[in-house]
């Protein structure tokens, strides 16, 4: 006889970003869909690995990263957060940022846990708490500025709340949580003492003069953050899966051991390509990274309201949720393929990122592209009559 899955697979799917990345692939489009950046990698990075591979570093490294990583991300931490931290028993490194995320959620909640997150969510942080059999609790942003109340927050809240989930800057929405806003968050954290989770991995990606705020950094907060980064994105390194968690000794060798268990080590090689970006790259690298994607941002956006399919404007990230109501399809799906093969541009169905109906009425695209995809999407959009 043969026998059924588990029974926490049936919470999950194949992602819909991924899905529509082959279905891009089918119809030769142009993909904007999965956040993979085509950018440049910077050639520090790429020289670092290179050289790393002729060292020796081709074998396990410590569960947790190695050591000339962790301590240029706790240099990094110090000199861009504010977030002092032991590299020694406070730094993680993982497999990405996503499983960073994963490692924490495993580590630190049990199955029937409720965790708050913000609609629109990033689809791999539900997938995450399912894996672990969390049960997400979804509070609603509202358009185009992606507000929400603290009313709603305590409307959800239940002795059963363990911990919420801050990504800022936001996948899919672009949203930057203001200091003002975190600080509400901090004490609503405190009052009913959860954990805070924050994805950051987009900390360097933030427009129209914002600057960056880590949850941690607050009072009374670093004892209960576990901030979430990565420098796939950074450094154009997608898929070399380098990312890391920071957190208090206790969670941290918790995450660690969980890390271990999950993945033993991220690649040696690529850790130390990445430890020599940060540790050598100049700060006006990251300068020029903000303002090179704000460019992206508002060509791109411009081509979306030239054609009908009003974008909100995303405030960090490079990800932007256009308004797609007005084409054919009841469904994100079918107006997501309708642009698709009208257009040839992939973008991903609202619905990966909204747990109710509103998820029909947006498409998400990445605008992480050379100049000439760009270009050339922008093109299609403008030139077609929707």
């Amino acid at each position: 006889m043969i026998r059924a899955v588990s029974r926490r697979m049936a919470d999950l799917a194949q992602s819909e970003i991924r899905a529509m990345t082959q279905a891009c692939v089918n119809l030769k489009g142009l993909n904007m869909a999965q956040g993979v950046c085509d950018t440049p990698v910077p050639l520090i990075v790429l020289e670092g690995a290179e050289q790393a591979i002729r060292d020796g570093y081709n074998v396990y490294t410590r569960f947790d990263g190695l050591l000339e990583l962790r301590k240029a991300i706790a240099n990094k931490l110090a000199h861009y957060n504010g977030i002092h931290a032991d590299p020694e028993t406070e730094v993680t490194v993982s497999a990405g940022a996503t499983g960073a995320f994963h490692c924490a959620c495993a580590a630190l909640l049990n199955p029937g846990d409720e965790v708050i997150l913000f609609e629109p969510y990033y689809q791999y942080h539900i997938s995450a708490l399912a894996a672990v059999e969390a049960i997400p609790v979804v509070v609603h942003m509202q358009p185009p500025a992606w507000t929400y109340s603290l009313a709603q927050l305590e409307q959800v809240v239940t002795k059963k709340t363990k911990a919420i989930i801050i990504n800022s800057p936001g996948n899919p929405s672009g949203k930057v949580f203001s200091r003002l806003e975190l600080e509400a968050l901090a004490n609503f954290a405190c009052r009913h003492d959860l954990f805070v989770f924050t994805d950051e991995i987009y900390e360097y990606f933030l427009y129209d003069g914002r600057t960056h705020v880590s949850m941690a950094t607050l009072p009374d907060m670093a004892e209960r953050t576990i901030t979430i980064g990565g420098y796939s994105k950074t450094f154009s390194v997608t898929g070399w899966r380098i990312g890391y968690s920071v957190a208090a000794e206790p969670w941290a060798g918790a995450i660690g051991a969980m890390n271990d268990l999950l993945y033993v080590c991220a690649p040696g090689p690529l850790q130390i390509g990445v430890a020599r970006g940060i540790s050598q790259l100049p700060d006006n690298f990251y300068t020029e990274l903000t303002r090179d994607y704000q460019h992206k941002r508002d060509r791109f956006c411009s081509a979306l309201t030239k054609a009908g399919l009003t974008p909100s404007i995303p405030q960090g990230a490079y990800y932007v949720l256009a308004d797609v109501a007005r084409l054919p399809g009841d469904t994100g799906k079918a107006r997501a393929m309708y642009l698709l093969e009208r257009a040839g541009v992939a973008g991903v169905p609202g619905e990966a990122f909204f747990a109710g109906k509103t998820g029909a009425n947006f498409v998400r695209f990445c605008y992480a592209k050379t100049d000439a995809d760009l270009d050339e999407a922008c093109r299609r959009f403008t030139q077609i009559n929707f």
